[in-house]
């Protein structure tokens, strides 16, 4: 242990003063370089039983070196992003330590992997993993990646290496895209469809993933581009992995609706002559997520509830707040019925785990985790305290918080603590003052006022950045920011503040947010490629209800304002019929309904509908190429058509919105 704080600690005097990176990045702070000296203290940096189990079982690299290209050519996944952490390589004093150790292991565990007999996992190769499980004639993927490219590339590389076996069936363990993403890189609609190839997935998936995916997509890509720091370059002053995963790859990516549900804890299921038993975990990781155990293999799967990192309560990027009690719940039941008698348990992120009294450790260590943020949430919420104070209180105990398994590398005690405190009593924290704050650039406008003006703050705000009081700078800086974006000064010393505060963080996300933030304000808003989490596979599988509810989050009510009309749709591919009333700035709608006083009536596919409604196409051109039938008003339909918003993918996070 000795021996390796004396190496880091000397790879800090040697970076402390470089530019470890290109770009604008700047070098770690003394203050910066302090804080990466209490975590060496505070851990047990000999431990290497991780490094062990990420390299266990290696059969073969990635292929072509871990590069993966679409059909155009154009790279989605690139490994040697990620080379500057190959070997031994000590920490540099621009990375907190225990992340540059999690991401080293990481960067171990990349190619094909034996996990037991009959199991076998491509890794490295997205932000999650791919499980080929070995049944009686066929294979059964789980997990099939974020895109179609990375899966096929999976699917390849394990066909090399075992039997080429057709795919009998795929199991998605729970409703995030990086876990079904990918689904059409290893089977295709058509046989989900005939049943060819079941398609496995707990109820509830289907409502839940799409939701997300679509109805709030533009927020999560534009906030996923911040949490995976997607536009920071890789490297010690860049992007250090999200903690969960690498990176993202950056392809196509798929849907399938499940044509089998595990609708109840205890169902078992028979799947290419092996036995299943799954458990319903809703509400934790995912709205619709679930574990499974193999009897024949004594393997288990948690899926994302307890994997090698304290995972997220609520994600950065933007989603429901998930259910600490659930967590807790569902960990303690699949140890009830499991624990001491897996033998060997993997997951959709990080490396398997072998042993049963290990595994069964495990457990009980992620099920106490959660519970604690649950219940100490809670406890300091009925002392009084609101949900910034009781996350600077409450703190995992003892072995708890030495476990590097539940280290804050993807979720952070701080900000769960915070969610959960949320998920009990809401936004409101009791104070008359926070009822109705002022918005951003008001507010912003009235601090600088009140500290004595622009230049009063900026010399203030360097004093502290100087004593290293960089959450501080930050509150401060971000008011003025907002009260006069274009003060180029304090937008760079804001940005100086918040690479500081990525390079001492242990959580890749807070890393990823923090850098994100800083390249905003040192370069402005780049328009970059990033997932699409609308992509048009997931458009045609969608329910038209679910596509409709996006839709109308999308209405503008002054554009709305006053405009009353009735349509009917008629759909030629599915035989459905709806009536959509646009009242009171509101779309309503209704399935398997007609009115014969409607505006307008409309016979097409539900495609032609949704590229009219997204602008890809023009109601006058498909009307005269006999793709659509239109009766009544063809000026009533275009009037819809104009009251809908376009979403800006790229608009401003770190600054003022500019309003179009």
């Amino acid at each position: 242990m000795a021996d390796i704080v004396k190496k880091i600690e000397s790879e800090f005097d040697k970076s402390s003063k470089d530019k470890n990176g290109s770009n604008m990045s700047k070098g770690a702070t003394d203050a910066t370089r302090d804080a990466q000296r209490h975590v060496l203290n505070e851990l047990d940096f000999s431990d290497r039983q991780s490094f062990e189990d990420a390299t266990k079982g290696f059969i073969a690299p990635l292929p072509n070196n871990g590069v993966v290209k679409n059909a155009k050519g154009d790279v989605i996944w690139n490994l040697p992003d990620f080379d500057f952490l190959a070997g031994d390589a000590i920490a540099p004093a621009t990375v907190n330590p225990s992340l540059w150790r999690d991401a080293q292991i990481m960067y171990r565990n990349a190619g094909l992997f034996k996990v037991t007999d009959g199991i076998y996992q491509v890794c490295g190769m997205d932000i999650s993993n791919v499980t080929f499980i070995e049944g009686d004639t066929g294979v059964i993927v789980m997990d099939p990646l974020m895109s179609e490219e990375v899966a096929k590339a999976a699917l390849d590389l394990y066909y090399e290496h075992r039997p080429k076996n057709p795919v009998v069936a795929v199991i998605v363990t729970h409703s995030h895209i990086d876990h079904y993403g990918g689904v059409l890189g290893v089977t295709t609609t058509a046989d989900v469809e005939s049943g060819k190839v079941d398609l496995y997935a707990p109820v509830g998936f289907t409502g839940a993933a799409l939701n997300e995916a679509v109805v709030g997509g533009n927020r999560e890509a534009r906030m996923s581009a911040y949490q995976y720091s997607m536009l920071v370059e890789r490297g010690p002053t860049g992007n250090m992995t999200s903690g969960l995963g690498l990176d993202t790859s950056k392809g196509n990516t798929t849907f399938a609706i499940p044509s089998v549900l595990i609708t109840k804890t205890g169902q078992t299921e028979t799947i290419d002559g092996l036995a299943f038993e799954f458990l319903l975990a809703p509400d934790t990781e995912a709205p619709a997520e679930m574990f499974f155990y193999i009897p024949k293999y004594k393997a288990l799967t948690v899926a994302e509830d307890a994997t090698y990192t304290m995972h997220n309560v609520y994600s950065l990027r933007g989603t429901t707040v998930r259910s600490s009690y659930n967590w807790a719940k569902y960990l303690r039941e699949a140890r009830e019925k499991w624990g001491g008698v897996a033998e060997v348990m993997y997951a959709p992120h990080h490396w398997p785990m072998w042993g049963a009294d290990r595994i069964d450790e495990h457990l009980k260590r992620h099920s106490a985790a959660y519970k604690i943020i649950n219940d100490q949430a809670v406890r300091r919420a009925n002392q009084g305290h609101d949900m910034i104070e009781a996350a600077e209180m409450v703190e995992l105990p003892g072995a708890l918080a030495q476990d590097f398994s539940l280290r804050g590398y993807y979720g952070t005690m701080n900000h769960n603590v915070k969610s959960a405190y949320v998920k009990h009593f809401g936004w409101f924290d009791g104070n008359a003052a926070t009822l109705h704050r002022l918005p951003r650039v008001p507010a912003g406008i009235r601090y600088v006022e009140y500290m004595g003006g622009a230049d009063a703050m900026m010399e203030k705000a360097r004093k502290d950045f100087a004593n290293g009081d960089y959450r501080w700078v930050a509150e401060v800086l971000n008011h003025l920011v907002y009260a006069d974006p274009s003060n180029t000064d304090a937008k760079n010393l804001l940005a100086d503040t918040h690479e500081q505060l990525a390079y001492q963080t242990e959580a890749g996300t807070w890393r990823g947010l923090y850098l994100s933030a800083a390249k905003d304000l040192r370069e402005g808003v780049k328009v970059l490629p990033v997932v699409d989490f609308a992509s048009p596979s997931t458009i045609a599988a969608m329910p038209f209800g679910l596509y409709l509810d996006g839709l109308s989050t999308k209405l503008d009510p002054a554009k709305a304002s006053g405009v009353v009309m009735g349509i009917n749709l008629e759909f030629t591919d599915t035989k459905a019929k709806w009536y959509l009333v646009l009242e009171y700035g509101a779309l309503q709608y209704y399935e398997n309904r007609q009115e014969s006083d409607a505006d307008v009536s409309l016979s097409m596919t539900v495609a032609d509908f949704v590229n009219i409604a997204e602008g890809k196409t023009k109601i006058d051109d498909e009307i005269k190429s006999g793709t659509i039938t239109l009766t009544g008003s063809q000026a009533k339909f275009d009037q819809f058509l104009s009251v809908f918003d376009s979403f800006d993918a790229w608009y401003n996070v770190i600054t003022p919105v500019v309003e179009k």
